[in-house]
């Protein structure tokens, strides 16, 4: 395809972006995606890192298939978990998926480093031309979940990556909040990256699980492991491709799995880390570079969490390690 060595000019502005790249899954049907598809002679592998999702994996794999069965657009159906304890694995075979534990990929890195590097492990058993990552959480998965990121890369000249984009309502109990989910992107990713990645804050869903690209394009960049590898692939995309290679499609609405608050803090320390390592790899955190501000901020840090509880006030501690792996054809190549 050759439009995979082309850099197309960039957009003057995330605005100009927005309105050049931003699309909606109902301009791209799925028989015409599949029919393009086809006189491309291309191959689409889809990705689902899973950690205890047995009540969620089998319907999205059902979708796929019954996609598939009017409109074939996923070749390989590929399920990466986390030696889950719900019986996540047997559930994907069962309905037909290629699974894999994440630690069996690429033992030669050890056991995996949360949901980033089953991403990046997964590179290494997947045969289509385009990698399609798809979050294995949704409660109400949609065929659009599936195919609706396609659409750009097979029919816009010079697309290469395409993120959803959807609404993320927040149900507790009987309550909905219509725009309640999202935590981490709304308060920590996008103040984030239209501070220091400008160009990124068009894309309404920057953390979103559901992305596309050639296989060529995320073999040739690094994946920063657990919670960071989204914040750190939009980044590495920019630089790699340029951002008027980059879109994105509205979906509708997706629900998944919503976290404790808690947790997102966690998630959002996380999100920090991936920018502040790719700023300081590009010099601009030097000035920050006093004798008091700890390597581990870096690689391996504490990650104390004050909280109060019915029990009383206690200080959490989590030792969590920020692994970059290389870019996997640089791997696969000496192997």
């Amino acid at each position: 395809m050759s439009t995979y060595h082309e850099r197309p000019l960039g957009p003057a502005s995330a605005a100009e972006w927005f309105r050049q790249r931003s699309y909606d899954y109902g301009q791209f049907p799925p028989e015409d995606l599949a029919r393009r598809k086809r006189e491309l002679g291309l191959t689409v592998s889809a990705v689902l890192p899973s950690r205890n999702v047995a009540d969620t994996v089998g319907g999205i794999i059902d979708e796929i298939h019954a996609l598939n069965e009017r409109a074939p657009l996923i070749d390989q159906i590929l399920v990466v978990d986390a030696d889950s304890e719900d019986g996540t694995a047997g559930v994907a075979a069962s309905h037909g998926a290629e699974v894999y534990s994440e630690n069996e990929l690429m033992s030669g890195y050890g056991d995996a480093h949360g949901k980033g590097d089953a991403m990046w492990r997964a590179l290494s058993v997947t045969r289509g031309d385009l990698v399609l990552y798809i979050d294995a959480d949704t409660r109400d998965f949609r065929p659009q979940l599936a195919y609706g990121v396609l659409g750009p890369v097979l029919e816009v000249p010079g697309v290469r990556f395409v993120k959803a984009a959807y609404r993320r309502p927040f149900r507790k109990g009987e309550s909905i909040e219509e725009d309640g989910g999202g935590r981490v992107t709304e308060l920590t990713a996008k103040p984030l990256f239209n501070l220091f990645y400008p160009e990124l804050a068009g894309f309404v869903q920057p953390l979103a699980g559901e992305f596309v690209a050639d296989r060529e394009l995320f073999c040739s960049i690094p994946f920063l492991t657990g919670y960071a590898v989204e914040t750190g692939i939009m980044i590495d995309v920019l630089k790699k491709v340029g951002l008027g290679a980059m879109a994105q499609v509205d979906l509708g609405e997706r629900q998944n799995r919503h976290q404790h608050l808690r947790d997102l803090s966690r998630m959002s320390y996380a999100v920090v880390r991936a920018v502040a390592r790719r700023l300081r790899q590009e010099g601009r955190l030097q000035q920050l570079r006093e004798p008091g501000l700890p390597e581990s901020f870096f690689q391996l840090s504490d990650y104390l969490h004050a909280v109060a509880t019915p029990e009383g006030l206690k200080l959490q501690e989590y030792v969590e390690e920020l692994v970059e792996r290389p870019p996997i054809n640089e791997v696969l190549r000496v192997r």
